[in-house]
């Protein structure tokens, strides 16, 4: 096998230069399998029962036995396991290499939290279970809850919002509620500034408020003197997201939070990417109002998949009479008490209501818990330290590989961005990423955010070697190179794959959602 200058290794051949088709699909341990469909008759099942006869009033189905086929196929147990684990190969996982999605924080999660989250009382715990039953439960709740207010520098928190995007809601409502109280619901303009998320002007909107743009300075970082000139007494809040989605620290968020306050709005902290400074800056001190965090990011639960998340929301004092409800609260005999409608009483009087029927995500809980009393308090300063290192040893080593656009304006935090500004005429960032999946890779997030061109955004996470990243390094410097040499077999890739470049445009406008058997289909049109 031999190595081009670029580094790139191409497709090992036989004999004649091309690799002769096998018979199965199959390319060795590479299994190609089959729809579910395509496997299995649905004549048949995988057990067998013998034909009582017709059925009669005296079964147990209570009259819902079933008058029609099912619709699916029958396959042996063998063929179902197979089926599945076939499947589960194709899949990348963090537990199969490193994941450089940017803005996600898809970072290892350590097998100890699992465990935690598995133990019976609290994998099994019901939430409508009478408060006495599960102490153990509501403790690691309000200690979660404790661990939040202490690391963010805030007075308090909602623990119950389910995700982000929810989190922010809930802070939005906060400040909602508090201009009401004030007799100032009249201020319905939210400012964005264009490298907050994108989840931020959405939630604004949602909740009833007209939301207007603060532009960027060249640097990447809100344009402190545009924010300024804007506030007045419309304005309700600030969203901001800091570290912000270019990768970079808002240098500027005390004063703008100064100038915010003065002006009488609130200002909304995206939490998104806690991870680049949990344990060196508590948002708190820097005059943020309302902040949710990423338990699923930043304390290392599951992230992605349709998996359950977990957004609780740390709030200032102004804000928190407003948080929602149920909170623990840890009375003078120990016990923690869920304070719901019927217990707050006069102590919670200003509350906007619920976010969810119950109080939150159990096992997000467990694991970011287990996570933090793991680490400790200057376990997490370096979790923040070293996913910083990691993401400025990518950005500096692929400098002159790759733009970025964003490098002159001093270490990132986080994440690296990068464009596809010095790639060869008729190459882009989508033939970058493609080229990453035949490398082994999956790729980094790719034209987000929206203020870079062709953008691409690594983030490495804390939990990456100087190995892996030199392994994945080495592997983007391979793909560019030859982007930037015009590679006509980039514009094909993924080859290695199983399933080659797809029209992603027309699947996701018109995705095929139903089988329907060829045969059956061609009769039918």
């Amino acid at each position: 096998m031999s190595i081009n200058q670029s580094g790139w290794r191409p497709e090992m051949t036989a004999g004649t230069g091309t690799a002769a088709p096998t018979f199965t699909g199959n390319r060795a341990l590479m299994l190609e399998e089959a729809l579910i469909f395509e496997i299995g008759s649905t004549e048949t099942t995988g057990v067998d029962f013998a034909d009582r006869g017709e059925i009669g009033a005296d079964n147990r189905l209570g009259g819902l036995f079933r008058e029609s086929a099912i619709g699916l196929p029958g396959l042996a147990e063998p063929e179902a396991v197979r089926h599945y684990t076939r499947l589960s190969r194709q899949n990348y996982a963090i537990d199969l290499g490193l994941f450089p999605l940017g803005s996600c924080t898809m970072k290892h999660n350590p097998r100890l939290n699992e465990k935690m989250a598995r133990l019976p009382g609290f994998a099994d715990v019901h939430p409508l279970q009478p408060v006495d039953t599960v102490q153990g439960a509501l403790a690691v709740i309000n200690e979660l809850a404790v661990w939040l207010i202490k690391l963010t520098g805030m007075h308090g928190v909602a623990m119950s919002p389910k995700a982000g995007a929810h989190g922010e809601l809930c802070g939005i409502l906060c400040i909602k509620a508090a201009l009401e109280k004030r007799g100032e619901g009249h201020r319905k303009v939210v400012l964005v500034p264009e490298s907050a998320h994108g989840t931020n002007p959405a939630t604004a909107a949602f909740a009833g408020f007209k939301v207007e743009d603060i532009p960027a300075t060249a640097e990447g970082r809100v344009d402190t003197a545009a924010l300024k000139a804007r506030l007045g007494p419309d304005v309700a809040a600030v969203m901001i997201t800091n570290p912000n989605t270019c990768g970079l620290f808002e240098r500027d968020l005390k004063e703008i939070s100064d100038a915010v306050h003065a002006a009488g709005g609130y200002v909304y902290c995206d939490g998104a990417n806690f991870n680049a400074i949990v344990g060196r800056v508590r948002p708190g001190d820097l005059g943020v109002d309302a902040m949710h965090i990423n338990l699923h990011k930043t304390f290392s639960t599951p992230h992605g998949g349709g998996g359950p998340g977990s957004g609780p929301v740390v709030l200032s004092e102004a804000l928190s009479p407003f948080g929602p409800l149920p909170f623990t609260a840890r009375m003078a005999d120990g016990h923690i008490q869920l304070i719901e409608e019927e217990t707050a009483g006069d102590d919670h009087p200003d509350t906007f209501g619920r976010m969810v029927a119950f109080h939150g995500q159990m096992g997000m809980f467990t694991r970011a818990l287990t996570y933090i009393l793991s680490h400790g308090a200057d376990g997490l300063r370096q979790v923040a330290e070293d996913a910083v290192l990691n993401a400025n040893y990518v950005l500096r080593s692929l400098e002159g590989t790759l733009d970025a656009p964003f490098a002159g304006a001093g270490p990132c935090m986080h994440e690296a961005i990068f464009s596809d500004a010095n790639l060869a005429e008729g190459f882009s960032t989508l033939d970058v990423a493609k080229g990453l999946i035949d490398e082994g890779f999956h790729p980094m997030t790719v034209y987000f955010p929206l203020v870079v061109h062709g953008a691409m955004l690594v983030e490495p996470t804390e939990t990456e070697s100087k190995a892996a990243l030199d392994q994945f390094i080495g592997a983007l410097r391979s793909v560019a190179e030859r982007a930037k040499a015009g590679d006509a077999s980039l514009k094909s890739a993924p080859h290695f794959a199983p399933r080659s470049r797809l029209d992603e445009t027309l699947a996701a406008r018109k995705p095929v959602l139903v089988w329907k058997d060829a045969p059956l289909a061609a009769a039918a049109e």
